[in-house]
């Protein structure tokens, strides 16, 4: 699955989830809900460092709740980029492949 794809199923389900709990997806809470999602991706990474209360979890309880969090992370920098009409496959090669030559030098 492409990222174009990816950002429309996201956007679906964001849209269904919306409507059924009421939810105006407007900019502020898009930029609201990504940092949200941040937020609670860095209480699970200072969860696995030894750094914050594990709430009872284990350790493959706290690595999974990771895992989901970088995935909702993505999700609302898709919806994000989405709503603000960011092509981000055309903004990453302009920003991060644009840049590959640097990748290039060696320590």
């Amino acid at each position: 699955m492409d990222l174009r794809e990816l950002t429309a199923q996201v956007e679906h389900v964001s849209r269904a989830y919306a409507a059924r709990f009421g939810i105006t997806r407007d900019g502020n809470w898009q930029i609201l809900k990504l940092h949200e999602e941040v937020g609670e991706l860095t209480q699970v990474h200072l969860m696995r460092q030894g750094q914050a209360r594990t709430k009872g979890l284990t350790g493959a309880d706290i690595d999974a709740a990771f895992r989901a969090e970088v995935a909702d992370v993505l999700g609302q920098v898709l919806l994000l980029a989405h709503h603000h009409g960011i092509d981000l496959v055309t903004e990453i090669e302009r920003k991060w492949l644009a840049r590959r030559d640097v990748a290039d030098i060696s320590d």
